[in-house]
């Protein structure tokens, strides 16, 4: 992108703008989340089917993110992240309409499809944001990510708790969150690529740079997954908990990672992403410890609360790592991002199967020593600590294209 000076207003204007698109996207995830034992329903689908057709969001997302780059270039930032959070927030609606399971299992990768490439688009300009800004907001915008999916899924509880059919709170849903989420982007940073800037590939292989932050997001995301969604089982089936009990497990955890993401900014303005993620690493394995040793559920739930905390500033700072460490940002903010996904993806069903053979103890531990992971890594992000914001006096007003 060509390399403009905004009025600092614009840019702190850009932030809020992206802060809010961030939101938007959390709540298509937690308006989706929610109703997935009525689209289960509806397509007539079974556990194992189920299964089946919730890994196409991931291979969607894995297939198309590379392209948010290209369509950056060829249509502006401003003008690719209306589009693709206007698809994005559209294709709520698909999974619900699905009648069976090949219709569902299409539906899912277009819905990942361009879950993927808005969230490439928009990290992309928070990335940008927070260097013309000269701190970090990276984190702060995941928290706002997280933020919306808990409205999201707020909304689609109490949909559900009152029985509508799901395909018209998806419809009320979608046209809502598209019309923030277009009316966002009208204050976002307008980046046009320089004159001489070649277009980057449809598809292309992530950087090696990518791949060792990856890496890193791969270890935070494993253990997300992992605790989202077998903490409440460990506490039931380990500890022998009640079900309430084991569900504010989850709900603690979600909350802690909301909180530290959205107060982690000022930690990493201060100590740099190296050194915050390496403590945030020791606090994961001390949590992860705390949870495979708990003989009192007290004990576990903290080990899960330390957990959400020490992982929960990974990501932001693996998205703003990618997207300084080399001449295509985009590129690289969606390789880490689909390394991230894949995480995702996989982490679930591991926990289970070695929880199958073995235990949840030893499930747990391999998130603890991956966890470590954080600590012995986090060297790599180096690249997303800022340099001076690239940002005019806030009484004078640059024109593009001016120094």
């Amino acid at each position: 992108m060509s390399d403009v000076v905004y009025d600092l207003r614009e840019v702190r204007r850009a932030r809020y703008a992206v802060a809010a698109v961030f939101a938007v996207h959390g709540a298509v995830t937690g308006s989706f989340a929610t109703r997935v034992p009525w689209i289960q329903d509806h397509a007539s689908v079974g556990a194992g089917q189920l299964g089946l057709a919730l890994a196409f969001p991931a291979l969607g997302a894995s297939v198309a993110m590379p392209l948010a780059g290209r369509i950056s270039h060829t249509f502006g930032a401003r003008n690719a992240l209306r589009g693709l959070i206007a698809l994005w927030t559209l294709s709520l609606v698909l999974p619900s309409l699905s009648p069976n399971l090949l219709t569902l299992c299409l539906a899912l990768f277009v819905y990942g499809a361009t879950a993927g490439m808005a969230d490439v688009a928009m990290n992309a300009l928070g990335v940008e944001v927070e260097e013309r800004l000269g701190r970090s907001i990276m984190s702060g915008l995941h928290g706002m990510w997280s933020a919306g999916a808990l409205v999201g899924s707020a909304a689609g509880t109490l949909a559900a708790h009152l029985g509508s059919d799901a395909r018209l709170h998806h419809a009320l849903a979608a046209g809502v969150l598209t019309v923030l989420g277009v009316a966002s982007c009208a204050w976002v940073l307008d980046l046009q690529p320089a004159e001489d800037e070649e277009p980057p590939p449809r598809f292309a292989l992530p950087p090696r740079s990518a791949l060792l932050i990856g890496a890193v997001g791969f270890c935070a995301v494993f253990a997300e997954g992992a605790s989202l969604d077998w903490s409440a089982v460990y506490l039931r089936d380990r500890l022998e908990t009640s079900a309430g009990l084991a569900a504010a497990c989850t709900t603690g955890f979600t909350l802690t990672m909301a909180i530290a993401r959205i107060a982690g900014d000022r930690v990493v303005d201060r100590f740099g992403s190296v050194r915050t993620v390496r403590v945030s690493g020791v606090l994961a394995v001390l949590g992860g410890l705390m949870i495979v040793v708990a003989d009192h559920p007290a004990v576990a739930m903290s080990g899960f609360a330390l957990m959400g905390l020490g992982i929960a500033v990974v990501v932001p700072l693996c998205f703003a790592a990618a997207g300084r460490s080399g001449p295509n940002p985009s590129l690289a903010i969606a390789g880490v991002a689909t390394i991230t996904y894949t995480s995702g993806l996989v982490a679930p069903s591991a926990i289970g199967g070695l929880a199958q053979a073995t235990s949840l103890m030893v499930s747990f531990g391999l998130v603890t020593v991956l966890a470590c992971g954080l600590v012995a890594f986090a060297g790599v992000l180096r690249a997303g600590d800022r340099d001076r914001p690239k940002v005019a006096p806030e009484s004078s007003a640059v024109p593009d294209g001016q120094p």
